[in-house]
């Protein structure tokens, strides 16, 4: 199976943690350089200085706010101007738990431009540079309400269906340029957004923490919470060349919780 990325950029989104830093680690193994970006530049650093260089790659870091768009396409487009991107890995913190239809309008005005404008504002930045190799990975790291709506997470299950139909059609816009579009759909993942999830969930429910943790678990099949690394070694197969004829699928990683097919 060829999943060597010698010679390829990756761009990590949200990669001072969780997923995205376990998502760099993953590809710079698989010989990619990286350029990781998050809000904080000092945690980005600290994941540059841990990324191996066995195949001579360069890693950069990039702090960047993804719900400033202006800054965000000025900062990405001068980086990739030096450093062209075949790679990204859309992924972002998820909105705040709530229910729909008491959310205000500025937290679904916040959401969509976090999660749907700044992925428009990432893919136009990169598209030029995969284009011109022939070659592109475009993978977004949404959620499994993207299939089946989760309770509490109104705003996030709004914004990530949108998320999901965004690159949907642009798998089918940019397939003839060699360039894929997939969606991760991570389930119960041991990061900071399972911590948030936990903590409104005991608010909600006035039950205890350990009570809602082993409700949660108990709703997976596989009987635990992913780590990060697993999901990232998704991630990972998907910006391969092995994975060059799998466009447009939204795949889950969630230990087989979700019910449909």
């Amino acid at each position: 199976m060829d999943l060597d990325l010698t010679g390829r950029h990756a761009l990590v989104c949200g990669a001072s943690e969780g997923i995205g830093h376990a998502t760099a680690l993953e590809l710079a193994q698989l010989g990619a350089s990286v350029t990781v970006l998050a809000r904080r530049a000092d945690a980005l650093q600290t994941v540059v200085d841990s990324l191996p260089t066995a195949h001579g790659q360069m890693h950069h870091a990039l702090a960047a706010d993804m719900d400033d768009t202006d800054g965000l396409r000025d900062t990405v487009c001068a980086h990739v101007a030096a450093h062209p991107v075949q790679i990204l890995v859309n992924n972002t913190g998820g909105p705040a738990g709530g229910t729909a239809h008491e959310a205000p309008l500025d937290a679904f005005d916040a959401a969509f431009r976090r999660h749907l404008l700044g992925g428009q504002t990432l893919v136009q930045a990169v598209l030029p540079a995969m284009r011109a190799a022939t070659w592109g990975r475009i993978v977004n790291v949404v959620s499994t309400s993207v299939r089946e709506p989760i309770a509490g997470l109104g705003v996030s299950n709004t914004v990530r269906g949108a998320v999901a139909s965004w690159a949907k059609t642009l798998s089918r816009e940019l397939a003839p340029d060699g360039i894929t579009v997939n969606n991760v759909l991570p389930g119960y993942t041991r990061t900071g957004r399972i911590d948030q999830v936990v903590a409104d969930r005991v608010r909600r429910s006035g039950q205890d923490e350990d009570a809602v943790l082993a409700s949660m678990r108990a709703s997976v099949p596989a009987g635990r919470f992913a780590e990060a690394s697993e999901t990232a070694g998704v991630i990972a197969f998907l910006c391969s060349p092995a994975a060059a004829y799998v466009t447009g699928v939204s795949l889950p990683v969630d230990g087989g919780r979700m019910a449909s097919i």
